[in-house]
């Protein structure tokens, strides 16, 4: 009998014949080869011209509003027009959108991408401070927002030479940089997109990257690569479709019209590739979220009959460990799954136990190769839930070690990626061009392995690692422990200087609810189940939430720094 993934290979293969829909060719950009999927959309217009057809059938879901496929694309096009012909903007002209989540996120983006504009989505948390960065560092013409957004940098709007569109504004313009959406489109109700000749290699999207050191630097992608990247995660949906007939048969046996909860940001690749795109190309209904709240994704899974939910581990568990979670009112939900890293244990553990007839999946992306990697769901990730999945049939991965060279089979090392997807360069950023891309190759800077089965499994982020007396120790694998200890919320671990050992393990919990756990006791925890050079040396108890970006993903730099002032650590 196949295995698991025999059995996901010979899908893909079925997949990307000769001939198929999928079929797989050769391209060469930039004087490297790469596989590509040759039937795909050249550009992002392509895609929006089939998702038309969806009509009148909803497609966003917001705080009671509904919004046709028709409703976004006719102020898509409004927009689109407008930013042509009033503001003057050009094939490449950078525009920028600062808001959180909201339908209009959505029609900017449409609208920018459809005139040969590169879209540059940025952070929805940052202040005034990272907001003029990025508006600056990008080079933008025109950035749509939201008020508060608004508020951190309209002072300085005219000064940049920035024209601002505001979405559902509440105050009254300060200056002449400043428009509201509604008076930008009004009266081109019927106005359709302009048509502009748009080239796969063009420029189409620039994301920042999170920024946890320095200031984020500026990911830029063409047209073709995020085609390339949405079909690699059509592709590998089939396939895992295709592995599992008899999930699929109790999702039909259910009956609900497949919804998916945007319960991310939409400037993060998992919001804006793998909910927003994904399910616009399918006419797949999104049930949005402005931000996210575990008892109102509860509520709108109810009511919306969600199928879907895709978010941070952090964020699913803290949904099912509810008392108001109920299997029954929430039947709908299906697919169920986290992204970015492996699942821990913790997370998996209550996927299948509370979620009714669960396809549970993870997969390992990031921002440079546009989410693309690799992922897997259903079967094989009941088989091994600590895995980050089967790699996307377009991407190459390479486990070298710290020198550059092919690590031994089954060895650890930091992961090299090739793909069509991966992003064109860092903007205006030379030196680090220099150092993460080599002939077509990039430093993912994840440190991982492949078993013996093909599965890819994640040890850490490299400069995560903790080097404590030349052994090296990877904090996910303390986390996972930590995360079962039936007192504790959330753990992260990190490594502090120690003038002896070079560093030494940290651990900073949050508790649960009425917990009275301590220090001590967590370290006889970690005992009974890690190596003694991997028991925490330091564990502060944090009883507040610890802080995170807009991904979910912990900021350990802060929690570092607080605990080396705090205990007065130096590295000498």
């Amino acid at each position: 009998m196949a295995t698991i993934k025999e059995q996901y290979d010979e899908a893909i293969t079925q997949l990307t014949q000769e001939g198929s829909p999928f079929s797989l060719g050769q391209k060469t950009v930039d004087g490297v080869s790469y596989k590509v999927f040759d039937q795909a959309a050249k550009n992002l217009p392509d895609i929006y011209a089939e998702a038309r057809a969806h009509g009148d059938k909803d497609f966003i879901v917001y705080e009671g509003e509904r919004w046709s496929f028709n409703d976004v694309f006719k102020q898509a096009d409004a927009i689109g027009y407008q930013l042509l012909n009033d503001l003057g903007v050009e094939k490449g002209d950078r525009v920028a959108i600062a808001m959180r989540n909201y339908p209009e996120w959505i029609t900017s983006f449409i609208a920018i991408t459809s005139i040969g504009a590169v879209v540059v989505p940025l952070n929805s948390w940052g202040q005034a401070k990272e907001l003029e960065y990025a508006l600056t560092d990008a080079g933008a013409k025109v950035v749509f927002c939201d008020q508060q957004r608004l508020d951190y940098i309209a002072d300085r709007l005219p000064a940049l030479g920035i024209q601002a569109i505001v979405a559902r504004p509440t105050a009254a313009a300060v200056n002449d940089s400043i428009q509201t959406l509604e008076d930008f489109t009004a009266g081109l109700d019927e106005q359709t997109m302009p048509q502009v000749e748009i080239a796969g290699e063009e420029l189409g999207l620039m994301m920042y990257t999170s920024g946890t050191t320095g200031n984020p630097k500026g990911a830029v992608s063409s047209q073709h690569a995020v085609c390339q990247a949405l079909t690699a995660f059509e592709v590998s949906g089939y396939a895992h479709a295709m592995s599992n007939p008899e999930a699929l048969e109790t999702l039909a046996s259910k009956g609900y019209e497949p919804a998916q909860m945007l319960a991310v940001p939409l400037f993060h690749v998992s919001g804006c590739y793998a909910v927003f795109l994904l399910s616009l190309k399918a006419g797949r209904r999104i049930v949005m979220m402005y931000k996210w709240d575990a008892q109102q994704a509860l509520q709108l899974i109810e009511q919306e009959r969600v199928t879907v939910l895709s978010a941070a581990p952090t964020m699913i568990m803290e949904m099912l460990e509810l008392p108001e979670f109920d299997p029954v009112k929430t039947h709908s939900l299906w697919n169920v799954g986290g992204g970015g890293s492996a699942t821990p244990p913790r997370a998996a553990q209550l996927i299948l136990e509370k979620v009714d007839a669960p396809y549970p999946g993870t997969g390992w992306g990031m921002t440079e190769s546009n989410a693309v990697g690799a992922s897997f769901t259903g079967q094989a990730f009941q088989y091994k839930p600590g895995s980050a999945g089967f790699v996307a049939p377009v991407v190459d991965i390479e486990i070298r070690d710290s020198d550059g060279n092919l690590a031994e089979p089954g060895e650890a090392g930091i992961l090299w990626i090739k793909s069509p997807t991966l992003i064109k360069e860092y903007w205006n950023k030379p030196e680090a061009n220099a150092k993460d891309f080599k002939e077509g190759w990039f430093d993912s800077g994840d440190i991982g392995y492949f078993d013996e089965e093909g599965y890819l499994f994640l040890s850490d982020r490299a400069k995560d690692m903790i080097i404590r007396g030349g052994e090296n120790i990877y904090p996910a694998e303390i986390e996972a422990v930590l995360f079962d200890h039936p007192e504790i919320l959330e753990a992260t671990v990190f490594g502090l200087p120690d003038s002896r050992m070079g560093e030494q393990v940290a651990a900073c919990i949050k508790p649960r609810p009425g917990s009275n756990v301590e220090k001590d006791a967590i370290k006889d925890f970690a005992r009974q189940h890690l190596a003694g050079f991997k028991v925490p040396h330091y564990v502060w108890i944090h009883n507040e939430e610890l802080p995170k970006n807009a991904s979910g993903k912990v900021l350990k730099k802060d929690l570092k720094e607080a605990m080396i002032n705090n205990l007065g650590l130096r590295a000498d």
